[in-house]
């Protein structure tokens, strides 16, 4: 059976041979990681139809219903000590953000870190996932999860999501193929396995321009801690770059971020 995803592709795209399409997977990050560990190559994607325990940020359930969006893992094998790879969250999203401007003509929002934001709704997630060598110390490999809602109508979100999600069908009123998705965001992220390390500050660079949350006034809840203040800007490794309250600066590199205005937060 020929992969409709494959047939999208030029015949000599170089990952072609590693791009798997399932009916149903519980979650292509655990597959993919399971893939990972047995030795799968860089460039290895696996793409679901449908997923029955997707995961998001936080450990969160991601809604994956069969034949309504793109739910897709990457494997990379990139050689540099994981310090180098703060920024893979944003670069990510960069790509989810070029390739649906491709498809769709509009281009998405980015709430920091990993939220794709249609009309102040979200639109999908990023979940990266890393394994460092113990021996070397260095990066073993990366599992890049990313789920974008393409042809569900309201009525097709839980009624908990319903006021917070969007898809790419509610946001233009065309419906678009989860594969030709798949098609363009592959080819965004072969483009940025190439420039990952090299091209880091173009991406930050774009990275600003999207991110909706710079500018905002904000809530970040981290280790059951809640603080609140705004947000100035991204650093050179993706991390938020927040004035608190009392006037401090301070960085922050993980945690939930609130941004006042969206997902009901007022």
């Amino acid at each position: 059976m020929v992969n409709p995803i494959c047939s999208m592709l030029p015949e000599d795209f170089p990952w072609g041979s590693r791009i798997h399409l399932f009916d149903c997977l519980p979650s292509t990050n655990d597959y993919a990681k399971e893939l990972a560990r047995q030795g799968a190559p860089h460039g290895t994607v696996i793409v679901a139809d449908m997923q029955t325990a997707g995961r998001g940020r936080m450990g969160r359930s991601f809604h994956a219903p069969k034949n309504q969006g793109l739910y897709l893992s990457l494997i990379l094998r990139p050689e540099c000590p994981p310090d180098q790879l703060m920024h893979l969250t944003c670069a990510v999203a960069e790509a989810a953000c070029n390739a649906v401007e491709q498809l769709c003509g509009i281009r998405p929002q980015i709430k920091w870190i990993n939220d794709l934001i249609m009309g102040s709704k979200k639109l999908g997630g990023i979940l990266t996932e890393l394994s460092v060598d113990s021996k070397t110390g260095r990066s073993d490999w990366a599992v890049i999860g990313i789920g974008i809602n393409c042809c569900q109508d309201r009525s097709d979100f839980p009624p908990e999501l319903q006021d917070m999600a969007t898809s790419l069908l509610l946001s233009t009123g065309s419906g678009y193929s989860p594969y030709s998705l798949a098609c363009a965001l592959i080819r965004e992220l072969y483009d940025l396995s190439d420039q990952l390390l090299s091209g880091k500050d173009e991406m930050l660079k774009q990275y600003r321009q999207d991110c909706l949350t710079i500018g905002k006034e904000i809530s970040v809840s981290k280790g059951g801690a809640v603080f609140h203040g705004k947000a100035l800007d991204i650093d050179r490794d993706g991390g938020l770059i927040v004035m608190l309250e009392d006037g401090t600066i301070q960085t922050v590199q993980a945690g939930e971020v609130s941004v006042r205005g969206l997902y009901g937060y007022v």
